[in-house]
């Protein structure tokens, strides 16, 4: 087979298996790495990688080490390209001309300013042949947290929403509502485990007493950190969030002038308190707050909180993602619309976003948004 179709496929395999590093190695990318080694039989996948958590190796290293000298010769295919500088771990684009690695296949450059282009050049000045962009849709889809990260100065966010045949995502007076079935929610809590942070608002905090955890068997560990926007330290401390805050974090971001005696005693319940700026109209903005995410470190978010928080990161164009999913579920009267006084037409029918999915799970069908930042 020719290399072009070999790349593609050994790509797609590389990013694959670097799904199993997203949620647990911010800040850093979730990288995978695959050694091919051809001896004239064809291809064989000798060492395999993904990113481990900060401090730990990155994923050319690991999957050098399982490659051995088998590495010598053999092309190396990862997601996203090798690092060029020194930090916890030593530059992987020295690491793989080391081993004596033939050809390095990269499917996206690498915007962080210390990488942009000098893993590239590292590696053809050692003589290693190189080929990027194979794949790219793909790895820089896999990649978006990283580089909103670092062009944005914000995490990508996904905005996830159930709504029921009729449009609604709840009904008034009548507490929470089951909308989807199980299919639905075990796609869901896949997809918390591949996010870093996951954000409600401290309204649906107080309605409904969440964990907002990962509860599907073997995947506790990845629960991502859990954050409430809680302008004024309201969160109570016998709530299920504040209770569970030993095991999985709980950041806060509250206002600047929050109550000093309760964001202490959140403090001393394991909660970390984030303090930002109160703005004129009394609740913290939702830019500032996926900024001073950014900054901690996180890169990919996802959004599950109401109504009022659904409506306040579109209308600050922050949703990059939207996962709406609909059951056959009828509420009628008294329906709570997703998005303020808007429904799902407020995404569906915005020619910013395109669908790139949409599949049937269980009874219930999910609709993947995703907005077109090609001119920002």
């Amino acid at each position: 087979m020719s290399n072009g179709w070999n790349d593609d496929r050994f790509m797609a395999a590389a990013a694959s298996y670097a799904r199993r590093a997203l949620g647990r190695v911010w800040p850093n990318p979730a990288v995978g790495a695959l050694i091919v080694r051809d001896d004239g039989d064809g291809p064989v996948i000798v060492g395999r990688g993904y990113t481990r958590p900060p401090g730990g190796p990155h994923a050319e290293v690991v999957a050098l080490t399982e490659a051995g000298e088998k590495a010598r010769g053999a092309t190396c295919y990862v997601t996203l390209e090798p690092c060029s500088h020194q930090g916890r771990t030593g530059p992987c684009s020295v690491a793989l001309a080391e081993a004596g690695v033939r050809r390095v296949v990269i499917g996206l450059l690498d915007p962080n300013p210390r990488v942009a282009g000098r893993g590239v050049a590292m590696l053809r000045d050692a003589g290693v042949e190189v080929a990027s962009g194979i794949r790219e849709d793909l790895c820089a889809a896999l990649h978006a947290g990283h580089v909103s990260r670092l062009t944005r100065g914000r995490p990508q966010v996904v905005l996830k929403l159930a709504v029921s045949r009729d449009g609604y995502i709840g009904k008034s007076g009548a507490g929470q509502i089951a909308i989807t079935g199980e299919d639905v929610f075990r796609r869901v809590h896949i997809l918390r485990a591949e996010c870093d942070g996951i954000l409600v608002g401290i309204g649906t905090a107080l309605a409904d007493d969440p964990v907002l955890n990962c509860r599907l068997p073997g995947l506790g560990h990845r629960s991502p950190v859990r954050i409430i926007l809680d302008t004024s330290a309201r969160l109570p401390l016998d709530s299920n969030l504040v209770a569970t805050a030993a095991e999985v974090p709980l950041w806060l971001l509250v206002a600047a002038d929050a109550d000093p005696e309760r964001t202490e005693a959140l403090t001393s319940a394991g909660c970390t308190v984030i303090r930002l700026a109160r703005p004129k109209d009394g609740r913290i903005e939702p830019q500032a707050a996926v900024r001073a995410l950014g900054q901690r470190g996180i890169t990919k978010l996802m959004v599950e909180g109401g109504s009022a928080i659904a409506r306040a990161f579109l209308d600050a164009d922050l949703a990059d993602e939207v996962i709406i999913s609909q059951s056959e579920l009828v509420i009628g009267e008294g329906g709570i619309p997703p998005f303020g006084d808007r429904g799902v037409d407020l995404v569906s029918q915005d020619p910013g976003y395109r669908t790139v999915g949409q599949r049937t799970v269980g009874a219930d069908t999910m609709t993947h948004y995703v907005r077109d930042r090609s001119e920002t």
